[in-house]
């Protein structure tokens, strides 16, 4: 069914890049499934499948330059056949994470999204450190985080308190609710917050109740769900690929897959932003070049001493800082060969053409 653009999150700074781009004759559409290079995409014609064009597939330097869900696409339609993507229009933010296996390489896992919704289960062991990785995520793709605890009619009122003490305590200033599928408490105040024309994205674990939780706003949007096994307590895998619902208010919510690894894929500051209690300190300690982990002046290790920081927060931001140096020399590394064999191509056509005359 044909839709207006502008129900799946068009606007006029996507249509100017249009024109910048001089894409006047190209269908425009938005990404609304991927699954293995093949993808569905929302135009007025309806939703149509497609593919990325050669000349896309040869100039991408990374996973980053390949579509995802989210995406604003220029297309070249056909009577047969799927689509063929000519370009992707300038993301205004885009959430990725370090590719499994791949260093130096991020994993894009939606693009143009306003805010993301953590969620974690509190009915499971709840894990602090977790929640603070996506939180990083959120800081390094310029998205707006929000904390959703699910399950909560399986835990006693006071554990449920407790957990969301901890969060305010540990992760301040960042939106907090709880919500029970089943009873549906927590829902209305929930998607209150929830504006129409906005595009948000469900990041969490599997088992952690991202498909009940997109079917109930949904009312009823047709997504698998699946029981947590018993003897792992982890979740089955029910969402396979990402895909893209609008809900019952107008607004726009990406639905992933469960993420086992949450590697941060961070050049930039998501991670001073994520621990800016640890970096604000970080300017008071003796050493410019203070690691904060045993020099003689570092103000963040009095503040851990003084219970000022979480102990656990601070072991956690020096395990995603080593993660994230890493990733950066793995990403230079990476840069530097590539920029080695564009020389030796260069240098192969040269020798080429000078060899013809």
């Amino acid at each position: 069914m044909a839709m207006n653009l502008e129900d799946f999150g068009y606007n006029d700074a996507f249509e100017a890049s249009r024109i910048e781009l001089q894409l006047g004759d190209f269908a425009i559409g938005r990404i609304i499934s991927e699954h293995k290079e093949r993808y569905v995409v929302k135009t007025t014609q309806g939703d149509l499948e497609a593919e990325i064009s050669g000349n896309l597939r040869f100039t991408a330097a990374g996973r980053e330059d390949f579509p995802a869900v989210g995406d604003w696409t220029a297309l070249l339609l056909y009577d047969t056949g799927p689509a063929i993507i000519h370009r992707i229009l300038p993301r205004f933010s885009m959430i990725s994470r370090r590719a499994p296996g791949q260093p130096g390489e991020a994993q894009v896992i939606a693009a143009n999204i306003d805010s993301a919704l953590l969620l974690r289960a509190a009915d499971r062991d709840f894990n602090m450190n977790r929640l603070e990785r996506y939180l990083t995520i959120c800081h390094t793709s310029s998205v707006a985080p929000v904390i959703v605890l699910t399950k909560t009619d399986l835990n006693p009122e006071q554990r449920n308190e407790e957990i969301l003490d901890g969060i305010t305590a540990r992760i301040p200033d960042v939106p907090v609710f709880s919500i029970s599928n089943e009873t549906l408490q927590g829902y209305e105040v929930l998607l209150r917050s929830i504006e129409k024309g906005k595009t948000y994205c469900m990041l969490g674990s599997s088992g952690v109740g991202k498909s009940t939780l997109l079917n109930n706003l949904a009312h009823g949007a047709s997504m698998k769900t699946a029981a947590i096994s018993q003897s792992t307590q982890k979740g089955r895998h029910t969402t396979s690929h990402r895909e893209l619902f609008v809900l019952c208010n107008g607004a726009i919510l990406i639905d992933n897959p469960g993420m086992r690894e949450v590697g941060i894929a961070d050049t930039v500051s998501g991670l001073e932003t994520a621990f800016d209690r640890i970096t604000g300190l970080a300017y008071l300690c003796r050493y410019k070049d203070c690691t904060h982990t045993e020099e003689t002046g570092c103000a963040v290790l009095e503040a851990v001493e003084n219970g000022e920081i979480d102990p656990g927060s601070y072991e956690n931001y020096l395990k995603m800082l080593k993660e994230k140096t890493h990733f950066e020399s793995s990403l230079t590394e990476r840069r530097r060969r590539e920029k080695e064999f564009g020389r030796m191509v260069k240098d192969f056509k040269k020798d080429r053409n000078n060899t013809r005359y």
